[in-house]
């Protein structure tokens, strides 16, 4: 990741140089200087390769563009290492997302279905806190396959590896976000969170659950070549800075202080890793904090999003938002449009998983009407394929179709026997299990 390019001057020393008569005339009046360019919030590294409007220079092209953006600024209460605010520009690309993400991750959405059924919820749980624990490991240098991570999380096999181990944390820590969503954040939480995830990941053993001291060497963030690219604050700044961001995330907004709950979870994010309080996991903790922060603000369909797949595919562009930020005036805008934009592809790839999954269901099922299954075959099942985790034995099958034991026995034998089902002894009886590729049985019975 290499560092922006910054303007020749901070734009406050640009607009000195501007003649007065030619700021208001070219930039104070004129339409095409306004907050974003081409609907992108534009930094100077970017911004500096364009051509300006008019006759402007780039230079008092960014000016313009800054002047705007201070009108629709507003300080929030994390401060950098020096005291100096971040402040949050509110332009309307912000606001028409913002309004798409508390249209799809609060609300009952159409595609909800499948994750609001108590019958199918867990399934669909499960897989995406296995999906978001493998990506958030893999963006801090896991290397597990997504198949063997799979296969530990599912089988509750013991982690052989570091990285294993960095993935099976992740996955205690999402639980763990799950079951303390609705409770305040205290520093209290935020270390226990960082001890599960880092545990037994540390040389340092000690350092997992605890900020840095004036004792520890203080963490940085540098570039490829050994470049500093961001200095956190000082270790003893840490415990205060700790307090004020949870007093922060727990702040019910109200009147002139108002900010967008979804705004105030990704500056949680982004406070946890600018603050760079531990000695690794840095990172992993500051992700699994947004999520405790959108599901204690009712954002329910969170908990199915994978947020760090979506990082994953690009890591620079995840890093270059918080350097756009700390690098121009401590803009977070950068940083929360960088973030509503990774968790709208989000939204959007449940949405299209959902829609798969429910296609397969029905597919499957106007499948079932041409095997040569019976009827009570057929009906059950068409019932396990929506109602993942069921279970049938030969009573309640005999029961539910008032047939005589021995064809309800005959029924669920045959399944067993078709490697649609598995059975298993439970005291005296049996009890019966959809296969978990139940589907791509049928496809292939």
């Amino acid at each position: 990741m290499k560092k922006p390019t910054l303007p020749p001057k901070a734009w406050q020393e640009l607009l000195k140089e501007i003649d007065p008569q030619r700021m208001v005339s070219l930039i104070v009046n004129n339409p095409e200087v306004r907050a974003t360019v081409g609907g992108r919030y534009r930094h100077w590294d970017s911004l500096r390769h364009m051509d300006p409007p008019g006759d402007l220079t780039a230079e008092e092209w960014w000016v313009g563009v800054k002047m705007t953006r201070t009108q629709i600024s507003q300080p929030v209460a994390l401060k950098d290492r020096e005291g100096q605010p971040f402040t949050i520009a509110l332009p309307g690309v912000m606001l028409q997302m913002l309004q798409q993400v508390d249209k799809n991750a609060s609300g009952q959405i159409a595609l909800s279905e499948q994750v609001t059924n108590p019958a199918t919820r867990k399934r669909y749980l499960v897989s995406s806190l296995i999906e978001e624990a493998i990506t958030s490991s893999q963006l801090e240098g896991a290397s597990t396959s997504r198949r063997v991570a799979k296969e530990m999380l599912r089988s509750g096999r013991r982690p052989r590896t570091k990285s294993e181990q960095m993935i099976l944390n992740n996955y205690r820590a999402m639980n763990f976000v799950r079951e303390h969503s609705a409770a305040p954040l205290t520093p209290e939480t935020v270390l226990e969170l960082h001890r599960i995830v880092t545990e037994g990941t540390l040389d340092d053993p000690s350092a997992a659950g605890r900020l840095q001291t004036e004792e520890d060497e203080r963490i940085g963030v540098f570039d490829e070549h050994g470049d500093l690219l961001h200095a956190p604050p000082e270790a003893t700044d840490l415990p205060a800075r700790l307090q004020a961001m949870c007093d922060f995330a727990n702040r019910e907004d109200e009147n002139d202080d108002y900010l967008h709950p979804v705004v105030r979870s990704i500056v949680v994010h982004f406070w946890l890793a600018y603050d760079h309080p531990f000695l690794d996991g840095n990172g992993r903790t500051a992700r699994a904090l947004f999520y405790w922060s959108m599901l204690h603000r009712g954002y329910w369909l969170t908990e199915f999003l994978t947020v760090s797949s979506i990082l994953k595919k690009a890591p620079a562009r995840y890093a270059r938002s918080y350097l756009y930020t700390e690098w121009d005036d401590n803009d977070l805008t950068y940083f929360v449009l960088y973030q509503l934009e990774v968790l709208l592809r989000a939204i959007d790839e449940l949405q299209k998983y959902l829609r798969r999954k429910m296609r397969e269901v029905r597919d499957t099922e106007q499948l079932l009407t041409t095997t040569d299954l019976n009827h009570r075959q057929v009906a059950l099942i068409g019932y396990a394929l929506r109602t993942p985790g069921a279970t049938f034995t030969f009573q309640t099958h005999k029961r539910s179709h008032n047939i005589a034991y021995q064809s309800a026995r005959n029924d669920l034998l045959d399944l067993e026997a078709r490697g649609l089902v598995r059975k298993r002894k439970t005291g005296r009886a049996f009890t019966f299990f959809p296969v978990d590729d139940l589907a791509e049985q049928l496809r292939q019975s």
